[in-house]
């Protein structure tokens, strides 16, 4: 015992002569190293108890024994992704929720671009003409337009692939591959080929289109939002902005075939017409409680507004127009019928690169409606004429037409 102190002793005047480290500095040390292991300990024991349950759980030890059993010992060779996806699509499709679903990689890749509102690529729209891809139009100051590509180019090859033999998703499935930062682009320009090497970036997809209405001097903004990505919010207050510096005095906003997106989107743009006060929606989750979501600003607009919508528009442009029509005293909804989705999805991206999209909550409007499988019912019904789909002029869009009649016959 003798020893094992004077050990012990002469550690601690090691340590306390020693010109690298002070006592305090042991002790901090020691105190870290404690605390550190109290985290991984945490961690791992958090992990291997959710390891634990999984290991114990029959049913999930069935799909792994059925799985080996048909990849080890069916007599044909087989694809184990299929048989992994056609087991998640199985578990799905069990659960009997059409707004489930397991979304297979290239349906992904377009269903992320669309409600992230960009993608990586170059900034070209391309058109099949009978012989060739067409390059239709061309983003201004985008990495297509810097590298010299020109509208009315006609695409030969995407990186040493003959376009004339591949279709336009395949030409756009080349250019986005994730591996490379470049694309070498060969073009038959005025009957001469011209090879151009473009850099790719990150291109912003313009989800929002604006306008000033003149009609019997009144001046109306028209706003168009087609999808609630993650840049729809700045977009929208872009071109609200500019609409009101052009001294609008009312608004038209068209979410006419939007299918939703982000809800937290939709609250972004809707706090710019609302206080803090105003419940905007409410949100249900799995153990039934009810959380209501308030405006995060105190803005508020006092001009008409007339928002248009139809059996396209749903889950967010739901709670978008149900949220007028119970805070905001003068606005109106044209159109027809909305869509009728009141569930919230969340996406969960799987190492195959599928994604999974599972409803995990239910919402319901400002005064506690829950419009699935219901809809919004207008306030003016107006079925879009034939003509339009003729003709797609404003003239022809009745719906639009109506919305002008009802703001000038309330101002």
């Amino acid at each position: 015992m003798k020893k094992n102190k004077r050990k012990l002793y002469n550690l601690y005047s090691e340590l306390n002569s020693n010109s690298r480290f002070s006592i305090f500095e042991v002790v901090v040390r020691v105190f870290i190293s404690l605390c550190f292991g109290a985290i991984i300990g945490y961690i791992l024991t958090y992990t291997n108890s959710n390891a634990y349950k999984l290991r114990h759980d029959s049913n999930f030890n069935d799909i792994v024994m059925a799985y080996n059993e048909i990849s080890n010992n069916y007599y044909k060779d087989i694809d184990k992704k299929v048989i992994s996806d056609a087991a998640i699509s199985g578990m799905v499709n069990s659960i009997g929720d059409s707004n489930t679903m397991l979304m297979k990689d290239s349906f992904s890749e377009s269903f992320n671009e669309l409600v992230n509102g960009s993608f990586v690529g170059i900034g070209v729209t391309i058109q099949y003409n009978g012989e060739y891809h067409e390059i239709i139009k061309v983003n201004k100051n985008g990495p297509a337009y810097k590298a010299g590509i020109k509208k009315g180019d006609l695409l030969l090859s995407v990186d040493g692939e003959d376009c004339s033999k591949i279709s336009g998703k395949e030409v756009s499935s080349i250019i986005k591959k994730k591996e490379k930062d470049n694309v070498n682009i060969v073009v038959l320009r005025d009957g001469k080929k011209k090879k151009i090497n473009v850099i790719k970036d990150t291109i912003q997809i313009d989800i929002i289109s604006s306008k000033v209405i003149e009609s019997d001097g009144k001046k109306i903004g028209y706003i168009r939002l087609s999808v609630f990505s993650l840049n729809s919010f700045e977009q929208f207050k872009k071109h609200l902005l500019k609409l009101e510096n052009d001294n609008i005095d009312s608004l038209i906003i068209d979410l006419r075939d939007n299918p939703g997106g982000y809800l937290d989107s939709a609250r972004d743009i809707l706090s710019m017409f609302f206080d803090k006060k105003t419940v905007l929606y409410q949100i249900q989750n799995k153990n039934s409680k009810m959380t209501k979501i308030y405006s995060k600003n105190n803005d508020k607009k006092n001009y008409k507004i007339v928002l248009l919508g139809n059996g396209a528009s749903a889950s967010s442009s739901e709670v978008f127009i149900s949220c007028f029509i119970d805070n905001y005293k003068n606005s109106y909804f044209v159109g027809e019928k909305t869509y009728g989705k009141g569930t919230i999805q969340d996406s969960y991206s799987l190492n195959s690169g599928s994604m999974l999209k599972m409803t995990i909550s239910k919402w319901f409007t400002s005064k506690g409606l829950n419009v699935d499988g219901e809809g919004i019912s207008p306030d003016y019904e107006e079925i879009l004429s034939d003509a339009f789909y003729e003709n797609k002029i404003d003239e022809n869009d009745n719906q639009l037409q109506k919305a002008i009649d009802i703001i000038k016959k309330n101002q």
